[in-house]
């Protein structure tokens, strides 16, 4: 029977992520408690897993080592763990009394993950705990060299949260991944967003997708070695991070800037590290080997160690070299090894003072990295924060390898193996990626002000005194010579008279109320309060049976349905419609 693995694989497709929306229906209404008793079981089987996964993982690609593989996935089930399991991602949580704002944690739904051969068990892990803490179901889609590796990973971790009491299918693993199947899991009515990791072709289609999508740019990560640092320390890093799964990691290190004099110095630290000093006719059979005609990186190269991609550009290295260096003269695609390589291949270039070493390493950030991740070696705290005002990367490291430290592992940055670079990289975040990326915030918001005491400029403030429209209520009040006129009528049906100079009762009661409506620490005026002053001389009028106030607004009524009273209006009485409406319990006519 003829199939057609496209059309197969895009049906596989369809369906993994209809079993996934299904599952998210269950798994939305799991509360803390429960999520969190499916993220522990995950990860400690995960934990358990992390070098048999490992060792699948270097089988099946060729890229990397188990050792270091190992690591990432610890890192993923361990240290990222840790920080994620006090997180809450359910219910209310936030609340702030004190601003009468309450926020409630909403799971995207199903998130659709694009992972890469380079690292594709650790980045199964981190996604799927990281899917289901927001309350999340995950549909995976494996590089098509990884598919095996990660598929076990995603079926040890869908064991475990079965265990834990998850629904069934709400981890998800495309058994035959093709460009179509990816296409489709991205642009599924289902699909609530999209978690892509992987070359810049994947990411690109993850943004033009239609969907939300967190995606990452490539790393051209330099090294700067500035002259007050521990020269001896930083050396030894810079190897560890160079070598680490074989360069790997997006964020390993690409060039290494060292301080003209400096350059004895490290070249001898950089050979006790095992490195290995290639010569000029090495550096370009290096350049022939690791970069592609059309400036690819070789993926033959991805991932492999020192000795074979030595033997593969036509020279031999010790067998205990740790990286090859090329010293070069210049960047850019006429030094094609100023790129990124993916390899434990690390370029070193020599300059002048820390002024061009600066102007260098953001040449390279923008030659292929821009907004990822750059390092500095410093004991001058001056000299590290002026670095990293300047640097185009989202993550600017301080004596620590590169890989290490970008993933959370040596510092305190957010564990995670997706890293953001911001809008400067097509990005939408410059975050580690977590957990909190994948849930939406909703707020219940509580009244606390009326519309004009929330402006406190001129214009603000004159724009509530006129009133926007003439009518009570729209810019939050009456205008200022409509409330006056009506007090003005209000007066004079009592017997007074506004337009004496020496005393102008409506003048004074107009301005009494519009500087309370102005002011937020004031509490709302009682219709007391907008009742005019006795006249300063000559017979009272007869007093009325109640007091009747000539203007109604929203806070009054509350005022007065809090404190149990009644508000006597007469037909001149000014009645906002707001008042109106909710006042009928406690607004009274008296004609």
């Amino acid at each position: 029977m003829l199939r057609d693995k496209d059309l197969v694989s895009v049906q596989e497709a369809r369906s993994k992520v209809e079993k996934a929306w299904a599952a998210f229906q269950h798994y939305r209404r799991f509360t803390q408690e429960q999520v969190d008793a499916v993220i522990d079981r995950m990860a400690q089987a995960a934990r358990a897993g992390a070098e048999r996964l490992a060792r699948l993982a270097v089988e099946e690609t060729g890229y990397g080592n188990a050792r270091d593989k190992t690591a990432k996935n610890l890192l993923c089930s361990d240290t990222l763990h840790q920080a994620i399991r006090p997180l809450k991602t359910v219910g209310v949580v936030r609340e702030d009394a004190e601003q009468k704002v309450i926020e409630i944690a909403e799971p995207v739904g199903v998130v659709a993950a694009i992972l890469p051969t380079t690292n594709p068990t650790s980045t199964a892990i981190f996604k799927i705990l990281i899917a289901l803490k927001g309350r999340n179901t995950i549909v995976l889609s494996p590089h098509p060299r990884a598919v095996r590796c990660t598929c076990e990973t995603a079926a040890l971790l869908y064991q475990a949260a079965r265990e834990a009491g998850a629904p069934e299918d709400v981890i998800q693993c495309l058994e035959q991944p093709t460009l179509e199947a990816t296409q489709e899991i991205m642009r599924h009515r289902r699909t609530g967003v999209i978690l892509s990791t992987g070359g810049q072709g994947i990411v690109r289609a993850a943004y033009s997708s239609g969907k939300p999508a967190l995606g990452v740019g490539p790393g051209n990560v330099p090294v700067m070695l500035e002259r007050t640092a521990d020269l001896r320390r930083a050396v030894r890093l810079v190897v560890e991070g160079k070598s680490f799964d074989y360069g790997t990691v997006c964020s390993s290190e690409q060039s290494l800037v060292i301080e003209e004099p400096l350059r004895d110095q490290v070249l001898a630290e950089l050979q006790a590290n095992r490195a290995f000093l290639c010569d000029q006719n090495q550096k370009k059979a290096l350049e022939k080997l690791l970069i592609t005609p059309d400036f690819r990186v070789n993926p033959a190269c991805v991932g492999q160690s020192p000795t074979k991609i030595a033997q593969m550009a036509g020279f031999s290295v010790p067998p205990e070299t740790s990286i090859l260096v090329v010293e070069l003269e210049g960047m850019g695609k006429e030094h094609p090894l100023s790129a990124e390589k993916l390899s434990p291949v690390l370029s070193l270039f020599v300059v002048a003072d820390f002024e061009a070493g600066c102007k260098l390493c953001d040449n390279l950030l923008h030659f292929g990295g821009l907004g990822h991740t750059c390092v500095i070696y410093s004991q001058d705290d001056a000299r590290i924060r002026e670095f990293g005002l300047r640097m185009p990367a989202m993550r600017v490291l301080v004596n620590t390898p590169a890989p290490q430290g970008s993933v959370g592992i040596t510092t305190n940055v957010f564990p995670s193996m997706t890293l953001g670079c911001g809008a400067m990289a097509g990005n939408v975040t410059s975050d580690n990626i977590g957990p909190l990326h994948l849930i939406n915030l909703k707020r219940i918001a509580y009244h606390v002000r009326e519309a004009a005491q929330a402006f406190r400029s001129p214009e603000g403030q004159a724009y509530f005194a006129t009133g926007a429209t003439g009518r009570p209520g729209d810019g939050g009040s009456a205008p200022r010579p409509a409330i006056a006129a009506r007090v003005d009528q209000y007066l004079a049906s009592r017997g007074l008279d506004s337009t004496v100079p020496a005393a102008n009762p409506a003048s004074q009661v107009v301005d009494r109320f519009l500087t309370s409506r102005r002011s937020v620490a004031s509490s709302p005026p009682s219709p007391a309060s907008l009742t005019a002053p006795s006249p300063p001389s000559g017979p009272a009028p007869p007093a009325p049976p109640v007091e009747v106030v000539p203007f109604v607004c929203e806070s009054d009524v509350r005022r007065a349905q809090r404190e149990g009273k009644k508000i006597y209006i007469g037909s001149k009485t000014i009645v906002t419609p707001a008042a109106r409406d909710m006042g009928a319990d406690v607004i009274v006519k008296t004609d």
